[in-house]
């Protein structure tokens, strides 16, 4: 999921009452909702897709989500110590404690791993021990709905604390809203994807994609060896990708490599120009295509004519 709503699940958790736990509980919670998201720095180092093999993986890994919380609880448990040093530290500020700023600063970490799992891009939950990806196909990765309900009720929680009255409450109330929407929508997912019986390139992939905005709809993909179909009249272009001598490419490239690592849906585009893409039909969508896309060798599969460029070949 998107940062702004690990960080209000954060917040609320904080508003449900357990910012009273110990001093800094806050930035424990809200930082440690976002933490995992800390290998995003591989963008400094890693060209183009090469991030795609690199993200949700390692650092959203059971052993990441001991070691984070507990350097974070570790630096905040130090700032506390150097700003009381210093004479800065506020008055108005809680004991800290760094049992409590590591339980939350866990528990913070803990709803990340678990709200990226609702989408369709996946998550590798169990590296480094397993490098598979599980994906739940429940929630778009940028929920509108989750933000409205998310920063409203956060918002009134902090109005009411401000104002004296009780602010706990509306915290509570809005996570369990936030709980019973999310198994709403894998309810209509599950329901979406017993539903297909068959499409014309087969159905060894079923996937129920949320879109962006109706979050009652789905964005059926069926399909299998890089042929695809969205909906029931869309049949993405593509070659089998049993024609295509994909190792080899693998081997050469290490852009290739990561793209395949990560792809779940993948299919080969021959376009007029000679080229060839590699490409994944859940980010099919023209604002997406460009930032999920690596160029193949030209003759990686084996009787492709550009020609076909058009439709599936084969």
């Amino acid at each position: 999921m998107d940062n702004l709503t690990h960080s209000l699940v954060g917040a609320l958790i904080g508003q449900a009452g357990l910012k009273k736990k110990t001093g800094l509980a806050m930035p424990a919670l809200i930082i440690g909702a976002n933490l995992p998201d800390v290998d995003a720095a591989c963008l400094f180092w890693l060209e183009g897709v090469e991030h795609l093999g690199f993200r949700r993986g390692i650092t959203h890994g059971p052993p990441a989500l001991v070691m984070l919380p507990l350097i974070l609880a570790g630096l905040l448990y130090a700032y506390d110590k150097w700003q009381a040093g210093r004479g800065k530290r506020p008055a108005a500020r809680l004991p800290v404690s760094f049992k409590w700023l590591f339980l939350l600063s866990f528990i913070g970490c803990l709803t990340h791993p678990a709200l990226d799992w609702l989408n369709v891009y996946g998550i590798r939950l169990l590296e480094p021990f397993s490098s598979q990806w599980f994906y739940g196909d429940t929630l778009f990765i940028i929920d509108i709905w989750l933000w409205v309900l998310l920063g409203f009720a956060t918002w009134f929680s902090l109005r009411r604390e401000k104002r004296g009255g009780e602010w706990k409450q509306p915290a509570k109330l809005a996570l369990s809203i936030a709980g019973i929407y999310i198994a709403l929508q894998g309810f209509i997912t599950g329901n979406a994807e017993r539903g297909v019986t068959g499409s014309p390139t087969g159905t060894e992939i079923v996937i129920a994609s949320p879109p962006p905005l109706w979050s009652w709809k789905r964005d059926m993909i069926t399909g299998g060896n890089g042929l695809y179909t969205l909906g029931e009249d869309t049949t993405f272009p593509g070659v089998p990708l049993d024609r295509c001598d994909l190792e080899r490419a693998r081997a050469s490239d290490s852009q290739i490599d990561a793209f395949l690592f990560w792809a779940r849906t993948p299919y080969i585009v021959p376009e007029e120009d000679g080229t060839l893409w590699l490409r994944d039909a859940r980010f099919s969508d023209p604002r997406a295509t460009g930032r999920f896309e690596v160029r193949l060798p030209s003759d990686i599969c084996e009787g492709v004519k550009t020609e076909l460029s058009g439709g599936n070949s084969g």
